[in-house]
C-alpha cells in the first residue's frame, strides 16, 4: 500500500444510547470525546442511535404493522383507473 495516503484505523468504543450498552471494534473515525470501558481503558467513543442490542429484529421486539388500510387505499385509488385503458 501506498505510505500517507490511507487513514488511521484505531480502536473505538462503539456506545448504544438506547440500550445502553458498549462495544469495542476498529474505525478511521475518532472523535474527541472518551469512554472508559470494562477493561479499565479509555477509548475514543462513537455515539449510536441503534445496534444489534436495541434493534427490534435482534431482539424479537418486531412490530405489527397494520397494512389493510394501505391495501383498501390502494385498491380504491387504482379500481377506476383499471377500467381506463
Amino acid at each position: 500500500m501506498k505510505k500517507d495516503i490511507h487513514p488511521e484505523y484505531k480502536e473505538v468504543l462503539f456506545y448504544d444510547m438506547v440500550a445502553g450498552t458498549k462495544f469495542l471494534s476498529r474505525s478511521t473515525k475518532v472523535p474527541a470525546e472518551t469512554m472508559k470501558h470494562d477493561d479499565g481503558k479509555e477509548y475514543p467513543v462513537i455515539r449510536v442511535d441503534i445496534s444489534s442490542d436495541s434493534h427490534p429484529f435482534y431482539t424479537g421486539q418486531n412490530r405489527i404493522v397494520d397494512t389493510e388500510g394501505r391495501v383498501e387505499r390502494f385498491k380504491k385509488r387504482y379500481a377506476s383507473k383499471k377500467g381506463s385503458k
